[in-house]
């Protein structure tokens, strides 16, 4: 199915929806407006629906028109801009779990938590949301019954633009689930918004809340069932998760706990028909696409060393880590970029006297102990990410230069540790049930089963750090066990001081990039930038 499925987003990658005025930045999104083709012309034939619905899907895995080299975003490097690449730097940089040692701009101040509104990074995330929004808008703004209509669109296509929509929703509640997450409130934009210029009204992160809340609600009987969609493409049990991810947060987000809401969703999730793959280092190889892991990703962005070539996603994530003496080939690639490692205080969740697979530490020539960021053999380099298939041979980029692995968004294996937080919190499942879930996932990487005295809210972080690592959920998930900022857990180089200091509270919100609110006197910054 990936190879069928990446020529569908190939095709088109050129058919881009231009840029509309009511994006809410100022960063120039190329191509131009003064350019731009009217949007009935992207819709001129049947085919045209399913090949703009890919550009959607696309949006998170290219970072341009093209393969590298013709941006959607200028005013920062091409492949910092790329969608997946920039939440992983603000989701993952910002935390224990890594931390980078070039000296690009702004890039170490994501670990040290000192980052301002002026921070190019943050500026580039989101302007990239931004920017995905307006696409999925004017997607629903040339597919309404009226447009379809005046087209001569035949009934059995328009039920099938039907379910296009839905998932077009989708992927713009994800994406300002990800804006409401990181920055709080911000612009709300719809395809009923005008498509005229226009200055859009703050919504606050209660409302945005309400938002992606309403839409999913909505949708999800109109998206296909669990696994009976096309590869790469979402269905109801993606739309469970991400409800139950936007509940489990509710006391972060809108001060209300709603975590017993979430159980009746994951509960859904873990009863449908996706399964666990046997092997979990197989999970972030070349070929996960067909090893099995497909069965357990129930949403995941292709990436194709061919098709989607990008220096952001999971090319990012197999170069970036590797250096010193670690050898490039036995990761499928031309040379690694030596940043990317880990701290004392992750590899200390993991027991030295256990096998646990996860722990994918490179430790030769590296000091666990990290005197100088700026050094790549200080720090153990984590291999999570490969270019290669389970038998050891490259993806289909013989240079080396792209990797095939897809990227995982919402997994199973998630799922199970959602519904163990859940039922150790008290809000729904049981504790039985939640410990067989936390061993099937120990057991599968060969460590060591607990009982259910075990679980404790400490340990259920510990092992969503263990299971999750580097998959984008660590800032999130120390912010909802009160960890992320402030003085309660402390790693090397928090703060900016080798043993970790305490951060600020408003840190657990990103600022509103400065550019934003200049282009934008509407929006309003979050307190303490």
């Amino acid at each position: 199915m990936k190879k069928t499925q990446i020529k569908l987003l190939g095709i088109s990658l050129l058919l881009l929806v231009l840029l509309f005025p009511s994006c809410t930045n100022d960063l120039n999104q190329a191509p131009e407006s003064a350019n731009a083709i009217p949007g009935d012309q992207f819709f001129s034939t049947p085919e045209s629906y399913k090949q703009n619905l890919a550009k959607l899907y696309a949006g998170f895995a290219t970072s341009g028109q093209t393969a590298a080299g013709s941006p959607d975003i200028s005013g920062i490097d091409e492949g910092e801009s790329q969608y997946v690449r920039g939440y992983w730097l603000l989701q993952e940089l910002t935390t224990d779990e890594a931390l980078i040692g070039w000296n690009d701009g702004t890039i170490k101040d994501l670990h040290s938590q000192t980052w301002t509104s002026l921070d190019r990074f943050i500026t580039a995330v989101f302007a990239r949301y931004s920017f995905q929004i307006v696409n999925c808008n004017e997607f629903l703004r040339q597919t309404t019954e009226e447009k379809l209509a005046a087209r001569g669109i035949d009934a059995t296509l328009k039920a099938e633009i039907a379910t296009y929509r839905a998932e077009a929703r989708f992927l713009r509640a994800m994406t300002y689930w990800h804006l409401m997450d990181m920055f709080g409130g911000g612009s709300l934009v719809t395809e009923d918004s005008p498509s005229v210029f226009f200055y859009p009204e703050y919504a606050t992160r209660a409302e945005l809340y309400k938002f992606v809340d309403d839409e999913l609600i909505e949708i999800t009987p109109l998206l296909k069932a669990p696994k009976s969609n096309e590869a790469y493409r979402v269905d109801q049990a993606a739309a469970w998760m991400l409800q139950a991810k936007l509940y489990m947060n509710a006391k972060v987000y809108i001060g209300t706990d709603n975590y017993a809401a979430a159980v009746a969703l994951i509960t859904k999730v873990t009863g449908s028909t996706y399964t666990l793959h046997t092997n979990y280092n197989e999970l972030f190889l070349a070929d996960n696409d067909k090893n099995g892991a497909q069965n357990e990703f129930i949403f995941a962005i292709a990436f194709d060393g061919l098709h989607t070539q990008t220096y952001g996603g999971t090319t990012f994530l197999t170069h970036a880590p590797v250096g010193g003496t670690m050898k490039a080939a036995e990761f499928g690639i031309n040379g690694g970029w030596a940043g990317i490692r880990t701290t004392a205080a992750f590899v200390d969740k993991f027991d030295a006297n256990t096998t646990d697979t996860r722990g994918q530490f490179y430790t030769n020539g590296q000091t666990k102990e990290i005197k100088n960021i700026g050094s790549f053999t200080d720090g153990y380099a984590i291999q999570k990410f490969r270019n290669v298939d389970k038998n050891g041979v490259q993806g289909s980029d013989k240079a080396g230069n792209f990797s095939d692995a897809d990227f995982p968004i919402f997994r199973l294996a998630d799922a199970y540790l959602m519904y163990a937080e859940c039922a150790v919190r008290g809000a729904g499942g049981t504790l039985p049930i939640a410990t067989a879930y936390i061993n099937d996932l120990r057991t599968r990487a060969k460590g060591v089963a607990v009982s259910q005295g075990d679980l404790t809210l400490d340990f259920i972080l510990d092992e969503r750090a263990r299971e999750l690592h580097w998959e984008g959920h660590r800032r999130t998930d120390l912010i909802r066990f009160g960890k992320f900022s402030g003085g309660n857990y402390l790693w090397p180089w928090k703060g900016g001081v080798a043993g970790g200091s305490p951060t600020q509270s408003y840190r657990d919100l990103f600022p509103i990039p400065a550019t934003a609110l200049a282009s934008n006197s509407k929006l309003q910054q979050n307190p303490g930038y």
